[in-house]
């Protein structure tokens, strides 16, 4: 996990712009840095006061030149360093995935493949390592990263040449107790060579495989006692040649363990080839590395580091949306504004809290009163372009109703970064929960996310809109505070089907089912098979595929041996681009389709000409429409003059069109904005009536309010508790039931909510096609009749 960088700590290093903190220890810190050419680096900086010790000095140069040494892909590979500089330091490839005892800490021990890969790659490493003269001294599980492609070996810190003097005293243990050999264990100055390093592989390994080390933990005296004297604890691991290997790497007597390169070839699982795959690890493991890729992709342009009491050990995320071309000035004067909060100590990455006037600095002069609407989105994981699109919306709804002069108070927005990680997400819940200030939150962005966070926004009953969670159902709710703002994956089938067996000659549609899409594939999938006959009569011909599978030409070709003359495919976009290739090949003319959730930017990369004519139904607009550009299609899913002023309205402020999803959050933060100022009135209304002060100032219209062409509805009249806490703040209960009872008219459909359920009544969908390499708006989806 990275952390922020504190205010005593340095901007650059070695050519190196350091973006974070990777760790820190008695004796330095290691920093994320980036060097002017784009790349990620790790950069070990000395403590001053270490930096004048000559004996602590050399032992640094000695670690630079033994890692200089090692050649292999399998162990970290030295970028730059300077032993000799004030301030010396020791920069490495950055490898963005967790450690080994952070993946069994998580996940459990690893499965029998995924050990003998590993000890197969890391005897790789350590036969580099001792082709270049060299003994590790200290391999353990915390030296052991994991990347899709392999693992990899770090800290060379007490490496050491086989013909070098030692710099430690007889009696001093070097390495880490439970995964030192015995040699190394009892202090006696004994060489600990190439043979003690395989024997601390074969303690790693086992602790991979079992989840334990070998020798137990406790008082380090025990630990070496129990390394030189007791058999290793191998309980556990049930396959036979792994137990067999362990046991030869762990023997006592250095001679009778196999050399690394005896490892590498005696070890016949097959590795990872050429960095092409990722299945040698479990799919959760796999999952923890993507996001962390992700997130350091993600990482912002820091220009120098700010110093900023409030920032804390918040991780890093990026900074807050500017206008296009922002100053350095401008993000140091952001910073210094305290806009950045801390979570404390179980950070949960950058908060960004400002208020959203017109200005983008917190507008209104009128009104004192400050609240918070949330963001809850996915920013840094693999939906980031969603949740990035629909807190842009929401800031532009701010915006709107900031700038109104009769406002009854100011609105701010406070995000926070669940990663698309369904842990994170609860604890992003908790967070906006406890926050008295946050009227509502807008998200999730994705299913799981969801799914996690109902329950704690569920017991606060605080108003959740989510817009692009489309489950069919979710978990039982006390209150009824969850809206679900966007038809579900069953109620996108409808226009889907209709769509598809009512273009003519077709009356058999092929539904492939790619599991890779998850549940929102899985219940897209079979809603439209449930429903073809029922609404054309037609037939279907439903196949499903492990996720995963890569050769799609023969389910497609069967979907056509079985007369199907229009095609579904239910999934990712890498698998709708292997489906559009495949097709491609055969002589099919018939109307194609993919899931919106196939309707990205990959889609169009990977299936390049074949991606020409498949259409989507989506849940949203997009930029074209909202952008004025339809390709000729109707507009009328979208309001066109209040359209293209938020159109216009993003691209001054974020420089660019509107993305999927930025409408359609705007459209629901105006709706709570709208539905909190009229409760916020006719609070004062009834207090006022109450006094004899008259009815002036009475709940007005809604539409300048909402940023909504012609919302309807009566805002202005309060129920009972909607200011419990005496300053005006709207009650969540109460705000909960306005938005329940509410219509609105917004710029991508109009919102009004299943009183049962509080799902969206409309099923307004959008159609797009691709047409000449890009997504193109082509007009409202066609609904069944009836």
């Amino acid at each position: 996990m990275t952390e922020r960088l504190r205010p005593g700590d340095p901007a650059r290093i070695g050519g190196h712009r350091l973006l974070g903190r990777l760790g820190a220890g008695g004796m330095g810190t290691v920093y994320l840095g980036r060097t002017d050419a784009g790349a990620l680096a790790a950069v070990k900086v000395i403590l001053p006061e270490y930096a004048g010790d000559e004996e602590f000095r050399t032992r640094f140069r000695r670690e630079a030149e033994a890692a200089r040494r090692v050649d292999s892909p399998w162990a970290v590979r030295v970028t730059g360093a300077d032993t000799e500089s004030e301030t010396p330091w020791l920069a490495t490839e950055f490898v963005p995935g967790p450690t080994l005892p952070e993946v069994v800490a998580r996940y459990g021990p690893l499965p029998a493949r995924s050990v003998k890969v590993l000890g197969r790659l890391l005897a790789r490493a350590l036969a580099a390592v001792h082709a270049a003269g060299l003994a590790h001294r200290d391999v353990k599980p915390g030296n052991v990263l994991l990347a899709a492609d392999g693992p990899r070996l770090i800290d060379f810190g007490i490496a050491r040449a086989a013909d070098a003097t030692a710099l430690t005293a007889t009696g001093l243990v070097v390495g880490t107790p439970g995964f030192l050999p015995p040699e190394q264990a009892t202090g006696s100055g004994a060489d600990a060579g190439p043979a003690g390093d395989v024997f601390s592989l074969g303690a790693l390994l086992a602790y991979a495989a079992t989840g334990r080390p070998p020798f137990g933990s406790g008082a380090v005296d025990a630990l070496l006692y129990r390394t030189v004297h007791d058999a290793p604890d191998l309980d556990g691991v049930d396959d036979p040649g792994l137990r067999a290997l362990l046991t030869e790497c762990l023997a006592k007597d250095p001679a009778a363990r196999p050399s690394a390169a005896d490892l590498d070839t005696r070890i016949t699982e097959d590795v990872p080839a050429g960095g092409a795959s990722a299945s040698w690890l479990p799919e959760d493991v796999v999952r923890t590395i993507a996001e962390r890729s992700a997130a350091m992709l993600a990482l912002p342009d820091i220009d120098a580091t700010v110093s900023d009491a409030a920032v804390g050990d918040a991780t890093v995320s990026d900074a807050p949306e500017p206008r296009p071309a922002p100053a350095r000035r401008r993000f140091l004067a952001f910073a210094a504004g305290g806009a950045v909060v801390a979570l404390g100590a179980g950070g949960l990455g950058a908060v960004r809290l400002w208020g959203d006037g017109a200005d983008g600095r917190g507008g209104g002069t009128t009104a004192g009163r400050r609240w918070v609407i949330g963001v809850h989105a996915d920013l840094t994981g693999d939906q980031k372009d969603a949740g990035r699109a629909q807190e842009r919306g929401v800031r532009l709804a701010v915006d709107r109703f900031n700038s109104l002069t009769d406002k009854p108070f100011t609105l701010t927005v406070k995000v926070l970064d669940d990663r698309g990680d369904p842990a994170r997400s609860e604890r992003v819940a908790e967070e906006f929960a406890r926050d008295p200030d946050v009227l509502a939150v807008i998200g999730p962005t994705g299913d799981a996310a969801t799914g996690a966070a109902l329950p704690a926004y569920d017991e606060a009953v605080l108003p959740l809109l989510t817009v692009s969670s489309l489950q069919i159902a979710y978990a039982a709710r006390v209150n009824a505070a969850f809206f679900q703002a966007s038809p579900s994956y069953a109620a996108l089938s409808l226009p889907i089907v209709t769509r598809l067996l009512r273009s003519p000659g077709a009356g058999r549609l092929g539904i492939l089912i790619d599991r890779s899409g998850g549940q929102a594939a899985y219940q897209a999938g079979y809603a439209a098979n449930l429903m073809v006959p029922g609404l054309t009569g037609g037939t279907t011909h439903p196949r499903v595929v492990p996720a995963g599978t890569t050769g799609l030409g023969p389910v497609i070709a069967d979907l056509l041996a079985h007369r199907s003359d229009a095609l579904l495919y239910a999934g990712d976009a890498a698998g709708a681009a292997r489906a559009a290739r495949a097709l491609a090949a055969t002589p099919f003319k018939g109307p194609r389709m993919a899931q919106h959730t196939a309707m990205r930017p990959e889609f169009l990369e990977r299936a390049g000409e074949a991606a020409e004519g498949w259409e989507f139904i989506a849940p949203f607009t997009g930029a074209d429409v909202v952008g004025g550009d339809t390709a000729g299609g109707d507009t009328a899913g979208a309001s066109a003059r209040p359209a293209a002023d938020f159109a216009a309205a993003h691209r001054e402020r974020f420089g660019a069109a509107p993305d999927a999803w930025a409408a359609e959050a705007y459209d629901v933060a105006g709706l709570v904005a709208r539905e909190a100022a009229a409760l916020v009135r006719g609070a004062g209304k009834n207090g006022a009536e109450k006094n004899g002060a008259g009815k002036s100032g009475a709940g007005k219209s809604g539409a300048a309010e909402g940023g909504s062409p012609t919302p309807t509805g009566s805002p202005g009249t309060a129920p009972p508790g909607a200011s419990p806490s005496g300053d005006g703040r709207p009650g969540r209960a109460a705000l909960a039931a306005a938005i329940a009872a509410s219509r609105y008219e917004g710029i991508s459909r109009t919102y009004a909510f299943d009183a049962e359920r509080q799902q969206l009544v409309a099923r307004d969908a959008h159609l797009h096609r691709v047409e000449g390499g890009r997504f193109r708006y082509v007009g409202p989806a066609p609904q069944p009749k009836g």
